[in-house]
Order: structure tokens, then C-alpha cells, then sequence
């Protein structure tokens, strides 16, 4: 977990649920500058066709919702900044009204196949497609089936944070498996060309008898 990540999340509440739970708490680091992406966090984020994005309503309450695409739609813009276009859906809204009282997000982003967690910790805002024309051009997805995006959010990383794999299931998409499966298929397809090849082994004329 890294310090920034801890100092955001280590409040007061929970240092005391710790020293309730184990008689003493972890100590609050002192608050750095905020998180940079690196390769590591890079590479994870472009390789992901979903995340799961957690944000509040006026009242504070939670509000969590995934968001899918094809792989790479959640941008790396730089070192401390995500991007990616919001296509037409539920027409509730429900996220993009919430960031006009509270600029406050937390991602999930998950690996099940690899058992990788990583969490993210920012701050959201909605861009019109004509406020920003490079910012569009850079998450637009050529993608003719998804039509043409509404919005564009881009997210300021605050902190993030690598979660333990521990309990979570390995789960994969049909793409993974079928990486997986092809070479076992082309496998076994060669295998039994070569025992029909065995069964019914193809015989060569004899040189003293003419071909009939």
C-alpha cells in the first residue's frame, strides 16, 4: 500500500477499530505528494475491458457502477491522469451528476485471471466533447459499434493501491480462453491426423506394377 494511499485511509475511525480488534493501530504517515502511475500501473490499466467506479451522491451516499469496453478504453493521458469517453447507456446519469457536487471517484480494477486487484483514488470531471477536441481525439475508440461517445471524464489520481490476490477466483474472458485453448485444439488435431495416418497408412505403387 503506498503512503499516500495510507494517509487517506488510515483515519482516526480506524486506527481505533485496529486497537479494538489488536490492541494497537498502524501509524499514520505523513501525507506526501500524490501518486504517479507507473509502468507497472500502466501497462495493468491498458490491459483491463472493464473497472468498477464508486462515486457519491449530495448526501454522501455510495454509488458504485461498471463500466466496460474493449480493452484499453480506460486511457493513461500521464503519470497522474486517467481518461476515457462515456457512450450512450441507461440515460440516468447518475455518475455524471454526482461529480457536479463531488469531484470524488475510487476505481477497482481486476484481474481474476492473473488474481491482481489494484484500486485508484481521484478526483473525476466530465468534459463536453467540444471542450476539450484533444482530449477527444485521444479517447475516442475506433470502435464503429459503439457509436458516438456523449462525455469524456477525466480522472486526477490522488493514491492507489495493490490488493493481496488472497481469495480472489480465478475467472476468465472468452478471448483468454481461447488464447489458451488454441494450442491445445491445433494439439490434438495433429495428433489425430497422425494416428488416421497410422490406421490407414497410405501405400506407394510397386515399381514392377504398372498403375491400373
Amino acid at each position: 500500500m503506498t503512503q499516500h494511499y495510507l494517509h487517506r485511509h488510515l483515519t482516526p475511525a480506524v486506527g481505533e477499530a485496529q486497537r479494538q480488534a489488536y490492541g494497537q493501530s498502524q501509524a499514520v504517515p505523513p501525507a506526501p505528494e500524490s501518486d504517479r502511475l507507473g509502468a507497472k500501473e500502466t501497462a495493468f490499466i491498458q490491459a483491463r475491458d472493464s473497472f468498477y467506479l464508486a462515486s457519491l451522491t449530495e448526501t454522501g451516499a455510495p454509488y458504485l457502477q461498471h463500466r466496460g469496453g474493449p480493452v484499453g478504453f480506460l486511457k493513461v493521458l500521464d503519470d497522474h491522469t486517467l481518461g476515457f469517453a462515456d457512450y450512450g447507456g441507461n440515460r440516468q446519469l447518475l455518475t455524471t451528476g454526482h461529480l457536479r457536487r463531488d469531484p470524488r471517484v475510487a476505481l477497482f480494477l481486476m484481474d481474476y485471471g492473473a488474481r491482481r486487484r489494484l484500486k485508484i483514488d481521484g478526483e473525476a470531471a466530465v468534459v463536453s466533447l467540444e471542450g476539450d477536441p484533444a482530449l477527444r481525439q485521444r479517447l475516442w475508440l475506433d470502435e464503429p459499434e459503439a457509436g458516438e461517445p456523449e462525455r469524456l471524464f477525466r480522472i486526477q489520481v490522488e493514491a492507489f493501491d495493490w490488493n493481496c490476490p488472497q481469495f480472489i477466483t480465478p475467472r476468465y474472458t472468452a478471448a483468454e480462453l481461447e488464447a489458451r485453448e488454441r494450442p491445445l485444439r491445433e494439439r490434438i488435431a495433429v495428433l489425430e491426423h497422425e494416428r488416421l495416418q497410422a490406421q490407414h497408412p497410405v501405400r506407394e505403387p510397386s515399381p514392377h506394377q504398372p498403375d491400373r
